[in-house]
């Protein structure tokens, strides 16, 4: 799947620059000049990395920094003109994982683009056999096993569980789990993606209305619980 980058500055031409360089370099490229618009594109389609400018107007690339950071773990280069060390730290402090200043060399923004989501994709690679208590799926037979007996599911069944297992313990919001099946977040589909976990319950689950893997975060997503 394509890998999403926003890109987050108050100058048109950088925004023009970076979506160009980028686009060409086969990423799926959402702008924004504010803060405020940067968190509703990334609501709607969670991003694989934010280049985000210290600079903005209203809500500033540090709050943006902290904003996101409260809610995903995705990696956020900070692009700004301010070169001082007190800058650097209070945006990596705020959860920043990466700092270039301008002017900057484009080859080399694009190599730390590349790294940086080469990273984040390597997480949610899952192996071929995912575990959690007396659950098993293996994801190159396509087969799931629960209490030693073989479950069917689903092919978006299978997805849901392959994706929450592979990132057990964290929470997945609704969006992070659309973009993962249809490669974009969309709101009205948040209903139809409860229907499925609600299937996933009554096949994993011993008692649904009380499930003990598959939690929900109320208003966010799920998190997947390893009783082990």
């Amino acid at each position: 799947m394509t890998a999403t980058v926003l890109v987050i500055d108050d100058e048109r031409q950088i925004r023009r620059a970076l979506r160009s360089e980028l686009a060409a370099e086969g990423y799926n490229v959402l702008t924004a000049e504010t803060g405020e618009e940067a968190m509703r594109l990334a609501e709607r389609t969670p991003p694989d990395l934010l280049i985000v400018d210290l600079g903005l107007p209203g809500m500033s690339g540090l709050d943006v920094c902290r904003a996101v950071r409260a809610r995903t773990r995705c990696p956020i280069l900070v692009l700004s003109a301010r070169t001082m060390e007190r800058d650097k730290v209070a945006a990596l402090d705020m959860g920043a994982d990466d700092y270039l200043t301008k002017p900057f060399g484009m080859d080399e923004l694009l190599a730390r683009v590349r790294a940086h989501v080469r990273r984040w994709r390597d997480q949610f690679t899952p192996s071929d056999v995912l575990t959690a208590g007396d659950l098993r799926l293996d994801s190159a037979a396509r087969d799931l096993t629960v209490r030693g007996e073989p479950v069917k599911v689903t092919r978006t069944e299978y997805e849901i569980l392959v994706f929450l297992l592979a990132n057990a313990g964290r929470v997945v919001t609704h969006g992070m789990l659309l973009q993962h099946l249809r490669g974009a977040a969309h709101e009205e589909d948040v209903q139809s993606l409860r229907v499925h976990v609600a299937r996933i319950r009554k096949k994993i689950e011993l008692d649904p209305a009380r499930p003990r893997f598959l939690v929900t975060e109320i208003g966010v997503g799920y998190r997947f619980v390893n009783p082990d």
